[in-house]
């Protein structure tokens, strides 16, 4: 073998015919390394040729750092029809007749939007069958080597490594890769991608398809493109597949809300120089004569209610006569966003041959680390074999821990949202006596309030809290989950499921929640307002309400999260891959292969898409939960997502080892957490419009209690306002200056009434409408989810044509198969016996002439 004569791009074992399908490094330090490690590859690479893979093994002095040893692994021929036929693969065995989607209506317009058919089809479409290798003329086999896609070959080989024994410690017979990788046996173990990224491949290599995605796929400049979904599933394998569809789905549906969200803030945007009630707070007759209570105690003066003039029309912006309409259009997009993505993974199963598909093996399978732990063994009542078994007194503490864990954090979530609460009482109190006290800032009062300045600071320091707590939770989940012993990687992948989406909830949305539903809501009155830890006074609302606060605080974190999420995923990868790539190169002059190209990228990782799909769903919960406040959420993730894309695409393509191929049917438990947070949005949708907008107050106002028949709404505000007498404020909370009456928002009766202070008719009026609006307003959206529900099958019935059309065929195919076998038996069986008869008959007939010629 000279390795200067081989490219450097070789997919092939040093013969140049045995194609590489898996490779696993490790390091050889004589100081560090111990014998049970060389016993343990030696045997488990023994075993490996037992089950009929093929090895060929590059010593340290060939690898670029020299001290790197690389086990090249190729699955010939029978390994592969083995193992085809024990996993249930499905293969070709006809070019399908079904015709495909042809050119839609207007396809013209989306013309552009297309990838070339023979991208976005790169293979013909067959029908199949379960592989069986005592069937082999049945299937399409031109040509043995292609025959099975490479994600197909390294699922092969991955299942072969990690069932494979080692030696038996400790009485028990230890197997699998995964220990290997976790004992440091084995450094890592990966299957290789096609070739490099930027070029396509030289012969005899075969098609790039690396190139081909990152060509057709991953390029930012192909934004506005269809994905090319069978080229991913091919090189990738279908788990990882339908993660990139699932994405494209969503972004598709984005931009239906994102339309409509848009032209509601564009109709708030127009309206929002008419608005009477900003009219009335800007007039300097009216909003400039009404003098509101201080919003803190001793430290805060009056103020007049047209400082908050640039206020009350940013609030119209979001909280106007659409809002009711966008709530109830979300709580119905929700429901066809879900209903219409069962109907494309049904699309799915059939276009991937997933209809019959059960839950992959391998995430059955049992982890190492429960089998590692369990001293105690039980009959499986299943296969009646004797299995490693916990019993629940040995992991019951851990349990405990658990959820002590997990209640703490988020006690420590809620601890640290008052402690920002705090902050913004303490600052809004200093801030506003500082700019009454400095006659200089008069003149940024007017756009810079001490309320807009405390939510922004108070938004922001929130947001860096909420990173860092996210930050170590990630680990602190990961290591209790692995302390429960989950005992398979489903269980596994469910428990961290809970614990991170739990936290997340928590951490991202209870900043929200305590400002859509709290605050404001408990303040009280002038002359007994209610105090935090009875030091602090209760934060009001703007006059015109906490509307624009919650948007504002929505912007911040979803707009925070999104921009710092993408550039953690394109920088960290990339900086990690110069920095491995600049460390290892030390021997300019050697020969830096294909393996060791890959081998210095990122590892995928197990959970890595586990990560991707949280991220996804923390950002639905942004998109529907709160939506109501913020028309523009939908646009803001369709231009994330439009982005997201590309970037994980490439940074699959480019940055990241080749992840094994895994099967998978669905986006699993992460379907029913999207379902409850679709009913959970309709309540607090329903519960934003009737208690944190202004909407309902303006509406019982317009019917119930104007008295202006040419302008309805003229003289809401000061009908929003309540009069209180100043000699009735307490000590801790009276100003220093001195008046007769101030006026605060609340339907309360004045001072000169029987009931001073007591909430008058209107406020009930206003509750009671507020309670009827949630409900009508539920009832509707529930109504149209049951009947869209109901009306769209989960099962389109052109796919379930389909199918039956696939299942007929393949039945009739694999009934002439075996009937034609059948004959030929039969056939050859009976020329045997004729034969046979004749020779007999012969036989008898010579011995007769014999007889009579004597």
């Amino acid at each position: 073998f000279k390795k200067d004569e081989q490219s450097k791009d070789s997919i092939f074992f040093r013969d140049g015919i045995r194609q590489i399908d898996f490779v696993l490094s490790y390091v050889d330090d004589v100081k560090k390394e111990t014998d049970i490690k060389s016993e343990r590859r030696k045997e488990f690479e023994h075993n490996l040729r037992k089950t009929g893979l093929e090895l060929e093994i590059e010593d340290k002095t060939n690898s670029e750092d020299g001290k790197t040893y690389f086990v090249k692994i190729h699955a010939p021929w029978e390994v592969l029809i083995t193992y085809a036929e024990v996993l249930g693969m499905k293969m070709p065995i006809k070019e399908s007749d079904i015709p495909r989607v042809q050119n839609m209506p207007f396809n013209y317009v989306f013309g552009p939007l297309k990838l070339p058919r023979n991208v976005k089809y790169p293979k013909p479409d067959y029908f199949t069958a379960q592989f069986t290798r005592h069937r082999q003329e049945l299937f399409l086999i031109e040509d043995k080597s292609s025959f099975f896609p490479s994600s197909s070959r390294n699922r092969i080989v991955y299942y072969i490594l990690s069932r494979c024994p080692f030696g038996m410690e400790d009485g028990k017979k230890r197997f699998g890769i995964e220990r290997l990788l976790n004992s440091n046996t084995y450094s890592s173990a990966f299957p290789l991608h096609d070739g490099q990224y930027w070029k396509p491949s030289e012969p005899p290599n075969p098609v790039n398809e690396r190139y081909n995605l990152c060509q057709n796929w991953a390029r930012l400049s192909y934004f506005y493109k269809e994905q090319p979904f069978d080229l991913i599933r091919n090189y990738y394998g279908e788990k990882i597949g339908i993660y990139f569809v699932f994405l494209g789905f969503y972004t598709e549906m984005l931009s239906f809300a994102a339309v409509v969200g848009l032209a509601c803030f564009i109709y708030g945007l127009l309206s929002m120089n008419s608005n009477l009630s900003s009219i009335e707070i800007c007039d300097p007759n009216i909003g400039g004569q009404i003098i509101m209570c201080p919003l803190c105690d001793l430290v805060c003066d009056y103020w007049r209610l047209n400082t908050t003039c640039l206020a009350s029309k940013f609030s119209h912006l979001f909280d106007n006569e659409s809002t009711v309409f966008f709530a109830i259009f979300m709580g119905i997009w929700v429901t066809l966003f879900l209903e219409f993505w069962k109907q494309r993974q049904a699309k799915l199963k059939y276009e991937w041959d997933l209809v019959d598909f059960e839950e992959e093996q391998q995430q059955l399978q049992l982890r190492p680390e429960f089998e590692a732990m369990c001293k105690h063994r039980k009959m499986n009542a299943v296969t009646k074999e004797m299995e490693p078994h916990m019993p629940l007194r040995s992991r019951i503490q851990w349990y405990f821990l658990s959820g002590a864990t997990v209640t703490l954090w988020m006690a420590l979530v809620i601890a640290c949202m008052v402690a920002v609460i705090v902050y913004r009482l303490s600052l809004f109190a200093t801030f506003a006596s500082f700019m009454e006290s400095d006659k200089s800032l008069q003149q940024v009062r007017s756009f810079l309030t001490p309320q807009l300045t405390t939510s922004l600071t108070g938004s922001c320091l929130n947001f860096i809290v909420i990173l860092i707590l996210n930050f170590f939770y990630e680990k602190i989940s990961a290591w209790i989950t692995k302390m429960e012993l989950p005992r398979t990687y489903q269980e596994y992948e469910s428990s961290l499921t809970l614990k991170m989406f739990l936290f997340q909830f928590v951490n991202f949305y209870s900043s929200c929640f305590y400002v859509a539903f709290f605050k404001g809501k408990f303040v009280g009155y002038p002359g007994k307002y209610s105090y935090l830890f009875n030091v602090w006074r209760s934060e009001e609302c703007d006059p015109e309400g906490c509307l624009i606060e919650l948007t504002t605080q929505l912007t911040i974190i979803m707009t925070g999260k999104q921009i710092f999420g993408n550039i953690k995923e394109t920088i960290y990868p990339l900086v990690l891959n110069w920095w491995r790539r600049r460390r290892a190169r030390t021997n300019s002059e050697k020969l830096y292969s294909r393996w060791e190209q890959d081998h210095d990228l990122e590892s995928f990782g197990s959970l890595a898409l586990f990560y991707e799909y949280l991220e996804t769903v923390i950002q639905f919960g942004f998109v529907t939960l709160f939506v109501a406040s913020f028309p523009l959420a939908p646009l803001l993730a369709l231009l994330n997502n439009i982005i997201e894309i590309r970037v994980d695409a490439w940074k699959f393509t480019t940055q990241y080892r080749r992840p094994v191929a895994a099967k998978a049917h669905s986006i699993g438990v992460w379907q029913d957490i999207l379902n409850g947070m679709a009913v959970l949005s309709v309540a607090t949708n329903a519960f934003i419009v009737a208690f944190t907008s202004n909407i309902i107050h303006r509406l019982v106002y317009y019917y119930a209690y104007s008295t202006n028949t040419s302008e309805p709404m003229r003289g809401y505000v000061n009908n929003s306002l309540s009069v209180f007498l100043i000699a009735d404020f307490p000590e801790r909370s009276a100003p220093s200056e001195k008046r007769d009456f101030t006026t605060y928002r609340d339907y309360r009766y004045p001072p000169d009434h029987d009931q001073k202070y007591f909430h008058n008719m209107q406020f009930w009026h206003v509750l009671a409408a507020k309670m009827t609006f949630i409900i009508v307003m539920e009832h509707i959206v529930f109504l149209v989810k049951f009947l869209l529900a109901w009306m769209i099958p989960d099962v389109p019935k052109d796919v379930r044509d389909r199918i039956k059309r696939e299942k007929l065929t393949t039945v009739k195919i694999l009934h002439d198969f075996e009937l034609n076998k059948l004959k030929e038996n039969l056939k050859l069986s009976a020329s045997e016996f004729d034969r046979a008869f004749m020779i007999q008959e012969n036989s008898v007939q010579l011995n007769q002439s014999g007889y009579s010629s004597s």
